[in-house]
């Protein structure tokens, strides 16, 4: 059972990593010193130390916890049924590009740093269990076995994020009209058998 101080020791952790994470993602990594981010915490840097080990803990810390949370945000907003799915996926690229584009750039500046890069394998084996575990929730309502929705998931979220940081409409629109068809005939198929 957590004590009081453990909890608000948490939640005072959880606000600097999000205030860091949302620092670095407006000004870049190397745009932000220690003394920046401290400011942006409302602290000062003996405050972060008190938290995190160092700077680039602060860094692997912070991007895991914030990219987890942006993950929440978008399933939430997932369909419940197969026939929300087409907006699901027409919307959401458009959505996530505009609420989360600056932490993506962030994400992919920290997880393909070298310095940072084994800590980029072990958080997208988490995101490939988490999708693959959402897929499985969603087999019974969309009616599509995992094995084919995990991938259309990682389809979609791959176009998002492209688009997200770089708003290549043309690249976004053959990836959506690729998983749209995916899921029609998926769908089909599976109305078929029932």
């Amino acid at each position: 059972m957590r004590t009081v101080n453990e909890e608000a020791r948490q939640a005072k952790k959880i606000e600097i990593m999000e205030k860091s994470y949302d620092c670095y993602a407006e000004n870049g990594l190397n745009g932000v010193g220690v003394k920046a981010v401290a400011e942006a915490c409302g602290c000062n840097v003996a405050t972060l130390y008190q938290y995190f080990e160092n700077l680039d803990d602060l860094i692997i810390q912070s991007t895991a916890y914030c990219m987890s949370k942006v993950e929440d945000d978008f399933m939430a907003l997932a369909p419940t049924d197969p026939e929300d799915a087409m907006r699901f996926i027409e919307e959401i690229p458009y959505w996530t590009a505009k609420k989360h584009g600056k932490k993506y750039r962030l994400m992919y500046q920290v997880y393909t740093h070298p310095k940072y890069i084994e800590y980029g394998k072990k958080f997208f084996e988490g995101v490939n269990e988490r999708y693959t575990e959402y897929a499985k929730q969603l087999e019974p309502k969309i009616g599509i076995p995992y094995t084919i929705t995990t991938p259309l998931i990682f389809i979609l979220i791959r176009a998002s994020v492209h688009y997200a940081m770089f708003e290549d409409e043309y690249y976004l629109k053959s990836q959506l009209e690729v998983l749209k068809q995916a899921f029609l005939l998926f769908h089909e198929r599976y109305l078929e058998h029932k």
